[in-house]
């Protein structure tokens, strides 16, 4: 009797718990269903486009290797001189100076090629992306139902992941250059369209609306009154942007981009911390430079 007692204890308990697990189990599980979907639709959208991506890739990687050259082909005493005179007249002397002494030390550490191969990947990506951020930050600021509908997908944008954004990249262009400056711009663009929609709607509407009266088209409107009085709002989200895309550098590296990133990424792979670190710097430094020459330049413009 004390047998079978316990016997039925013991499968009594095994049901309990098993009736717990599951109810601690989601009745539901969508997820093969889902990755099904998503795989079908890539694989259909690189079928019947591969050829479109082919010729942004191609000519994506023309440009960049053009620029890359001539970057590098350009003598440095000639560079720091162009970067001297850019940063002297868009914010100040004084900025000059720091700009010429930061790439000095850059060049002290053998990183001036790789450098000048982060500039041109970053020229490319920044490029795409103000060439696509300020048209939708207008956009989002003309039109509230454009702004309803951007507003989370740039939510969504700004707290995703960045190793996320190497993931379309790698499926529609593989892996290097072209990959690394779509997951730039992609990881970049926010700030742009988010400020660039905000300094539009902050425009003063009695200077809108006496533009207005006076006869001026919309486009009159956006192009000599509200373009020009949100021109500090506008460079403060390029200047947000060049940053966040110097930020993804290291992590574009992991699909293949030269430059800074790929020095910081094969150090920290054979463990040289000291390599990585000056790398680091260098990125750093590239930073502060771009910062305080576009943040001279919103000074200036606001006096």
């Amino acid at each position: 009797i004390i047998a079978v007692l316990g016997t039925a204890l013991g499968l009594s308990i095994i049901t309990h718990m098993i009736e717990f697990e599951l109810a601690l189990d989601f009745p539901i599980n969508i997820s093969r269903g889902l990755e099904w979907a998503i795989d079908s639709s890539i694989e259909w959208t690189i079928i019947e486009f591969g050829w479109f991506f082919d010729v942004i890739s191609d000519n994506l990687k023309w440009v960049l290797g053009k620029l890359r050259d001539f970057l590098i082909w350009v003598p440095w005493p000639i560079m720091m001189g162009v970067i001297a005179i850019t940063a002297w007249r868009l914010a100040s002397a004084k900025i000059a100076i720091g700009s010429v002494i930061g790439m000095i030390a850059i060049s002290s550490v053998s990183l001036w090629e790789p450098t000048m191969v982060t500039v041109a990947i970053m020229l490319v990506a920044v490029t795409i992306a103000i060439s696509l951020g300020i048209p939708l930050g207008v956009l989002a600021a003309r039109n509230n139902l454009s702004n309803t509908i951007i507003r989370p997908i740039l939510d969504t944008m700004q707290t995703m992941p960045s190793f996320v954004y190497l993931v379309p990249g790698i499926m529609l262009f593989g892996l290097g250059n072209v990959a690394a400056i779509l997951a730039t711009v992609l990881y970049a663009i926010p700030p742009c369209i988010r400020l660039t929609n905000l300094g539009i709607r902050q425009v003063d509407p009695d200077v809108v609306e006496a533009g207005r009266s006076f006869g001026s088209s919309n486009m009159q409107i956006l192009f000599k009154i509200q373009m020009p009085m949100a021109i500090p709002s506008i460079m403060a989200g390029i200047n947000q942007t060049v940053m966040m895309a110097l930020a993804m550098c290291t992590i574009a590296a992991m699909v293949g981009a030269g430059g800074l990133g790929i020095e910081v990424l094969r150090a920290m792979g054979q463990l040289r911390e000291g390599e990585s670190v000056i790398a680091g710097v260098a990125i750093v430094i590239m930073a502060i430079i771009i910062d305080r020459v576009l943040q001279g330049y919103i000074i200036n413009r606001g006096n």
